[in-house]
């Protein structure tokens, strides 16, 4: 699935087309495979061990979601940063609360960036509650602070119907009731909070129609929107004394 939003995003980006299938939805193999290591550790092993500790004055940032994290393509929107993605496709916050340490931790970033919650909305792993999600991000954020992390907790993003009825699975107010809550939650604990939804958002609480080939992942477009919000984020986090 990576695979095939990464080319949308790059060969369609100018004029979107409808999708042939859906392809929200796994293969057998794509689900014995997820049953066999379902936080999906062995993704970044070998990269995560190549890593070197982080030398003095080294601002690493770890970017940590599921697919709109993994097919964000840094160095096309963070020129001359070495930023580090471990986005993974269809992950839930559960999922990522477990590779957590090995993806983020183990990297000894300064700023770790999560984005977070929208397949569990969509209950993409089974049942979630708005609680349960707020449970997962919230050990997350404790996780990265304890090792001196700094903290950017980003907003869902809004979704459309324009190729599938995704707002069915992801209820707009769904999602802005788990980011009103991860707003108020990064503002008791001093952390970031990172606005993607309002800058994404069209009519009708959708995203904006011109800002995705799928209805729910950014192009190029979309991402050139949420590049430098991230940028101002990351920055605030490494001002943060």
């Amino acid at each position: 699935m990576v695979l095939l939003f990464a080319s949308m995003a790059l060969a369609r980006a100018a004029v979107p087309a409808q999708p042939a299938s859906n392809p929200f939805v796994l293969s057998a193999a794509q689900k014995d495979k997820l049953l066999a290591d379902w936080p999906q550790l062995e993704r970044y092993r070998d990269e995560n061990a190549a890593f070197s500790p982080p030398g003095k004055g080294d601002k690493r940032v770890v970017f940590m979601g599921d697919s709109i994290t993994d097919i964000w393509r840094g160095r096309d929107f963070f020129p001359g940063k070495r930023y580090i993605n471990r986005g993974i496709s269809g992950q839930t916050t559960g999922q990522m609360l477990v590779r957590f340490r090995a993806d983020v931790i183990a990297l000894k970033p300064r700023v770790v960036v999560i984005l977070a919650g929208t397949n569990d909305i969509a209950d993409n792993k089974g049942p979630y509650s708005l609680q349960m999600i707020e449970d997962n991000l919230t050990s997350m954020a404790e996780l990265a602070r304890v090792n001196g992390i700094k903290v950017v907790l980003a907003s869902i993003t809004p979704v459309n119907d324009v190729y599938f009825p995704l707002t069915a699975g992801r209820p707009p107010q769904k999602i802005r009731a788990l980011n009103a809550w991860i707003k108020a939650y990064a503002r008791r604990q001093h952390f970031i909070y990172l606005d993607y939804y309002d800058a994404l958002l069209g009519p009708h609480d959708m995203l904006k129609k011109d800002f995705s080939v799928d209805g729910i992942h950014p192009n190029p477009q979309g991402y050139a929107v949420m590049s430098p919000l991230a940028q101002r984020a990351i920055d605030k986090a490494l001002a943060d004394p």
